[in-house]
């Protein structure tokens, strides 16, 4: 009987020690977690209630355009930095269908989203829709979409200032060539940021007289590049060397068509200032004898990323603000030919400093969410 409890009491001991071995573990990584509030990583006791409840929470972006590098990493910014968090993120594009936008709207408004990124609803009736999404207590973020929706409360409406980029790739155009020079309009109506872009270009020619507009094209369209690029064949053999220095593009799509045109013309002389920036414009201006000299743009996968911060600030109930505006970037022909490898929009940053980097709108409790779910 004597032997029994000195067998039973060494046994629980040994649980004892085990049991507090185990805690003890546990609390040290708690520990670790905490102490990394040295290096600005906020205390995981202040993470939104929202964001410890246990509830998965379940965020969708839905864009209206697609099918372009733009599109892909827009969106795989944004799904990367809410999974980054924890966040269930689903994506979805329309491909340019209005219809197919508005039904993925409704559709995952009955699915339990709690917050929605809508991108390029230029249309009246996207108004109608995200008031119904904020109705029903959705936070939304908006891209690059109708400027009514700036009136609709709790809504935060982001862009990538297309008043900087449409200045830096005039102002960089009206330099190269001392304010006189005769040249091509590639823009399209109807799109909000393409009429921001334009109003610059409008006040540019007003203020430098010697910047002759002698062409125009735009089209938005399945095959954007390749009408734009027959459009522009036809300007080049309308308008000779002498006649046509240079193209202002309000859109990347545009410049690509301008490029396979230039080159199969061999019309080398005619330069191309644009707006936006993807893998393959990266490598259609590395080239040796591009006329693509200039593109203004912002990191589109940085864009996905803070419209994610933006609308997990605005579940955590925190203040967001009415507009956004996002950094600009020049990047000139000389500096991506400097380099001796591969410039892609992962590495542009060692070209560029800054570029694709951003810890606007990331709180202490979102890197604490990071950290938690590494």
């Amino acid at each position: 009987m004597k032997e029994g409890r000195i067998r039973f009491i060494t046994i629980s001991f040994i649980a004892l020690i085990m049991l507090l071995t185990g805690c003890a573990s546990k609390s040290d990584k708690v520990v670790t977690k905490e102490a990394s509030n040295q290096d600005g990583v906020g205390s995981l006791e202040n993470i939104p209630e929202k964001f410890k409840s246990g509830d998965k929470i379940k965020i969708k972006v839905i864009r209206k355009i697609g099918g372009d590098d733009h599109t892909k990493q827009f969106l795989a910014g944004a799904k990367e930095e809410g999974e980054a968090m924890g966040l269930q993120v689903d994506v979805f594009s329309a491909d340019g269908d209005n219809q197919k936008f508005h039904n993925e709207i409704k559709k995952a408004l009955d699915e339990g989203y709690d917050g929605f990124i809508i991108s390029h609803g230029d249309d009246p009736e996207t108004i109608d829709s995200v008031k119904n999404l904020v109705e029903k207590g959705k936070s939304v973020v908006t891209f690059d979409s109708n400027m009514e929706l700036e009136k609709i409360d709790s809504v935060t409406s982001t862009s990538q200032n297309d008043e900087v980029l449409a200045t830096f790739a005039m102002e960089q155009l009206i330099e190269d060539y001392d304010g006189q020079a005769n040249i091509a309009y590639l823009w399209v109506d109807g799109f909000p940021p393409m009429i921001r872009r334009n109003a610059v270009y409008i006040e540019k020619l007003k203020n430098n007289p010697g910047i002759k507009e002698v062409a125009r094209f735009g089209v938005a369209s399945a095959d954007t590049s390749g009408e734009t690029k027959a459009a522009v064949a036809e300007m080049l053999k309308k308008h000779p060397k002498g006649e046509l220095d240079a193209i202002f593009a309000t859109w990347d799509a545009f410049a690509i068509g301008a490029v396979e045109a230039i080159k199969e013309a061999g019309r080398d002389e005619v330069k191309i200032y644009g707006i936006d920036v993807s893998n393959s414009d990266l490598k259609l201006m590395k080239e040796n004898g591009s006329p693509w000299e200039y593109t203004a743009a912002v990191d589109p996968k940085l864009i996905g990323a803070l419209n994610m911060r933006l609308v997990a600030k605005k579940i955590a109930g925190e203040e967001t603000p009415k507009n956004y505006n996002l950094e600009a970037y020049l990047i000139g022909q000389d500096e991506l030919q400097v380099s001796k490898k591969d410039v892609t929009m992962d590495n542009l940053g060692e070209v560029l400093p800054g570029w694709g980097l951003s810890t606007e709108l990331e709180e202490d409790w979102m890197k604490a969410l990071k950290m938690m779910n590494e």
